[in-house]
């Protein structure tokens, strides 16, 4: 067994779970999405992004790719939170937060093809 990948794995699912469990709830009730989650979804995202900038192959360029992609919707997600919260007249909306939710809905998605490529990868790979 190599550590390295078992790492690697470790942060992509999580990275992903961590993800599902903010987007999961009623997409504009605030109380079924902790701000708390979604940074630390941020924090392993970003954590699994710089695990993927050492593979040089095509397949870890598509990683690498996803993950980014879920940086930036994950960040945006903040951002908009982050607006509502504390530089909008109006507050935390419940169309603010389905904004949110919508972001990470999207950062799902990638990360939900970053565990498709691992499982492929894994399971084409020789002994």
């Amino acid at each position: 067994m190599n550590l390295e990948k078992v790492i690697f794995g470790f942060f992509i699912v999580l990275a992903a779970t961590l993800n599902f469990g903010f987007f999961v709830g009623d997409i504009d009730d605030p109380a079924h999405h902790d701000i708390y989650e979604l940074f630390a979804a941020i924090v392993v995202s970003l954590i699994a992004t710089v695990l993927k900038f050492g593979d040089r192959t095509q397949i870890g360029a598509v990683h690498l790719s996803t993950s980014l992609v879920a940086d930036l919707q994950l960040l945006a997600a903040a951002m908009v939170w982050g607006y509502a919260a504390h530089i909008s007249a109006s507050g935390l909306t419940p169309e603010m937060v389905a904004r949110v939710v919508s972001l990470s809905g999207g950062a799902l998605f990638a990360n939900v093809v970053s565990v498709v490529i691992l499982i492929a990868e894994t399971i084409m790979q020789r002994r």
